[in-house]
């Protein structure tokens, strides 16, 4: 689960909710402003049965402020070699986006376990299987990102990929949506 907020303390409310539907891992998108250091700090104090990590990491200043709220992992839309080095010597994990048979091939390469297929919903629910024969074995651990609906969750699970994220619009439906597609899962680790 993603989450985007001008001011991410805005965000408890809907943190609240996701934790009680027994959601385990949710991002908070990074921005620019003043406030965004302190309010995630506050909210990883607020919600600590959830994972919480920052999105939207694409730059060095980016991941310089997920480091300094205390996040344990951050994601990012982009495969940049530079902030996966300096996310590696921070010792924090960060998941790079990649789209292409050559970004996925570059992330393996740069020895990430795994990655972020982003935007999932433009290049369709078979991609990933289709990269696995010509790449071969192993490819990373995939999460399907971007533009994904509940509905979406268990047919791109059983097309081959290993976790599904959905976006903020999804707080916006309810509670229902998502409690179903939780309670369709077979085994959530």
């Amino acid at each position: 689960m993603v989450l985007r907020a001008e001011r991410p303390a805005l965000l408890a409310p809907q943190l609240g909710q996701l934790a009680v539907l027994g959601v385990r891992h949710v991002e908070i998108a990074w921005g620019p402003g003043p406030a965004w250091i302190p309010d995630c700090r506050r909210l990883i104090e607020a919600f600590p049965d959830l994972h919480l990590g920052a999105a939207s990491i694409c730059t060095s200043a980016a991941l310089a402020a997920a480091l300094e709220a205390g996040f344990s992992y951050g994601v990012s839309p982009v495969l940049e070699a530079e902030l996966l080095e300096t996310a590696a010597m921070a010792r924090f994990a960060l998941v790079p986006g990649v789209m292409t048979p050559t970004e996925v091939n570059r992330a393996r390469s740069l020895g990430c376990p795994i990655v972020k297929l982003f935007p999932a919903v433009s290049v369709g629910i078979g991609h990933w299987r289709r990269l696995r024969d010509p790449l071969g074995p192993p490819l990373p651990f995939c999460i399907a990102a971007g533009g994904l609906l509940p509905g979406d969750v268990i047919p791109w699970l059983e097309a081959g990929v290993d976790a599904v994220a959905l976006g903020s619009s999804l707080v916006a439906r309810g509670p229902e949506p998502l409690r179903q597609v939780l309670a369709d899962l077979p085994q959530r680790p």
